[in-house]
């Protein structure tokens, strides 16, 4: 099925894995590791969800029919991108050149499918040799989705995004742009007692580059951007509203969050074999809260926005790529960044009462440090790659480690300690005629991981306890990889083959480290013509054991063992005419029921059956149509 939003595309790759809330804005997770260890960038900016319970994840705004491009760099292998990023980072992007002549350009797509799914995207270019202009408008709706058994699950969504971006080329050594981008939706989730009913985000972006200044300064480029998140959730929109203990009457959280930031770097090339990148990097976001827990008495509206936390970073780093001998490379880079964070938060809600914030208007600053080291050497005329790196990151808290949860002895986790990761990373790619072969594989020790667990037990009262969610630090370590082969083994016919596992050990406390998915097996088959081909996909899971029930991360905690399972879906694309496209598919042929080990426990939603996971989708039927002119 075509990718609806940035998550749902990634669970393509190897090693990625998504937790399933709902029909959308799921939490993408590589090798296991969520949330701010998973850096990702949307044409160079960086987007912070405002949600506190992570209903929008940064992928939650990427639209992937807007964007022509994506990258994955693994683990912590570069230094450009920003800080932390342990896991690797994900770069959403655009494609621009300097147009030759007059040039137009026209893509739209149109997808329908099962459970009421109508996407619809346009994307339009034109302009000069002095000019351009883009813009892009997507849609997507569906309706609830059913499992396997035929239960309905609460998932429903309706989302929009239009971009548009225009940039002045005068010669074919300037590059000056200006983008702009809206979106706002809505989205049923299973997993909780509320909705999301609004998730408007307002971004503004201004780039500058200029290329071969002088015969040491390859490129400079500067880019600012703004990104503001305004999101609204509830529990009466899109369910039927249950008086609770907890919300007895109608209840709504409107958080915030206002990113800005900007980069200046320079592109040197001191000789022949050596490129130096050299750079500053900085961001602040500010988060604020208003809420209601009796909407029809005291509208969230009328209310101030109060503001909780404060972020701040700047960065300088440095990179470099060295070919030292034909085939034999050399990549290196450091970084050292200074974080500040400010807990404005006047009380804290402590079980069903607010108590005095320890650390209000606290601001604590800490200087992290980062780098790299990696050696690639080719092989023989068809050339296999094989790769070695080492890097070291040190990631600070992000808000939901920080100032969403509670610490061991404290009703705050404000002096929750940064995180380090030393990585190990070391491969193998290879394309000799017919064949595709790329090995990775990986192992790490992580000091300080911060680890988010539930259900603790607090003293309450004389005699009394409560639970709650808290962040500590423990060590960890994790290791694992991902395979692939593809093999051309006749003219028309092509096999794909992928597996992707990765273990972890919570070396603090001596058991399985929480919230890792289980092996992974992807076997794919195609039959090409020059304008038809089919093609069938099965992925096997196994079943996962090793669990740390309520321990985990920002996004979820383990919640016990799960089975593993197998899926069947079928394809088949027509190409018409010269521009035109249409593919249809049948996902989960065989209707199986079935969860992924990491999705998040189901909740008890009125009028849906309440699982123990979000169950997947059962058997889905889509077709899709693209036209390029």
């Amino acid at each position: 099925m075509p990718a609806h939003d940035g998550a749902d595309i990634l669970k393509c790759i190897p090693g990625f894995s998504v937790i399933r809330k709902g029909g959308a804005d799921g939490d993408p997770v590589l090798r296991g590791m969520a949330g701010s260890r998973l850096g990702v960038q949307i044409d160079g900016e960086c987007i912070f969800g405002g949600c506190g319970n992570r209903m929008d994840p940064p992928t939650a705004y990427v639209f992937p029919a807007a964007y022509d491009r994506i990258t994955v760099i693994k683990g912590p292998q570069s230094v450009l991108h920003g800080p932390g990023n342990s896991a690797g980072v994900v770069l959403f992007e655009r494609d621009y050149r300097r147009l030759a002549d007059r040039e137009s350009a026209l893509f739209g797509s149109a997808t329908a499918g099962s459970f009421g799914r109508l996407d619809a995207a346009l994307d339009a270019r034109t302009g000069t040799p002095l000019a351009q202009v883009r813009a892009a408008l997507t849609r997507t709706r569906a309706d609830d989705y059913t499992d396997g058994a035929g239960r309905a699950v609460h998932s429903a969504y309706e989302r929009w995004s239009a971009n548009a971006a225009v940039a002045w080329t005068p010669d074919d050594r300037t590059f000056v742009e200006f983008s702009t981008a809206r979106s706002d939706g809505e989205a049923a989730y299973a997993d909780r007692a509320m909705d999301g009913v609004k998730f408007a985000r307002t971004n503004y972006g201004l780039r500058l580059r200029r290329d071969r200044l002088s015969p040491l300064i390859a490129r400079a480029e500067i880019r600012a951007y703004s990104n503001y998140v305004d999101h609204v959730m509830d529990n009466y929109s899109l369910r039927p509203f249950v008086a609770t203990a907890m919300m007895p009457s109608p209840a709504v959280s409107n958080p915030d969050r206002l990113t800005r930031g900007g980069l200046a770097q320079l592109e040197l090339t001191p000789g022949e074999a050596t490129r130096l990148t050299l750079g500053l990097d900085a961001q602040t976001n500010t988060h604020t809260l208003r809420s209601s827990m009796n909407q029809t008495a005291m509208p969230y509206e009328a209310k101030a926005r109060i503001r909780d936390a404060k972020f701040g970073q700047a960065g300088a780093f440095a990179e470099s790529a060295f070919t030292f001998a034909p085939g034999r490379r050399l990549y290196a880079g450091a970084r050292l960044d200074r974080w500040e964070a400010t807990d404005n938060r006047a009380t804290i809600t402590a079980g069903m009462s607010a108590v005095a914030n320890p650390g209000a208007n606290r601001t604590r600053t800490s200087h992290l440090a980062s780098g790299f080291a990696r050696y690639e050497q080719d092989v023989g005329a068809e050339p296999v790659t094989f790769f070695a790196g080492l890097g070291r990151t040190q990631r600070f808290p992000d808000y939901w480690e920080l100032i969403k949860n509670e610490s061991a002895a404290s009703v705050s986790a404000f002096g929750t300690r940064p995180e380090t990761t030393t990585q190990l990373d070391a491969g193998v790619l290879c394309h000799h005629g017919p064949l595709e072969l790329s090995l990775s594989a990986f192992a790490s020790r992580i000091d300080d991981f911060i680890l988010v667990q539930s259900a603790y037990a607090k003293p309450s009262g004389m005699t009394g306890t409560r639970s709650t969610v808290i962040t500590r630090n423990i060590d960890a370590s994790t290791y694992g990889g991902e395979a692939g082969l593809g093999w051309r083994f006749a003219e028309r016919w092509k096999i794909d083959v992928s597996l992707a596992w990765v273990r972890g050990e919570n070396d603090t406390d001596s058991r399985p480290l929480a919230q890792l998915p289980p092996l992974e097996g992807r076997l794919a088959l195609a039959y090409t013509q020059s304008a038809w081909s089919v093609g069938a996909l099965v992925r096997a899971v196994a079943a996962q054991e090793r669990v740390a029930v309520n321990q985990g991360n920002i996004v979820g905690q383990d919640i016990g063992p799960s089975a593993g399972f197998a899926v069947l879906s079928l394809n088949a694309g027509w190409k018409p005419w010269d521009g035109a496209r249409l593919s249809a598919g049948i996902d989960n042929l065989l209707d199986r029921t079935y969860a992924e080990h990491i999705s998040r426990a189901g909740s008890a939603v009125s009028g849906f059956a309440q699982t123990a996971r979000v169950n997947e989708p059962g058997r889905t039927l889509w077709l899709k149509l693209d036209l390029t002119y």
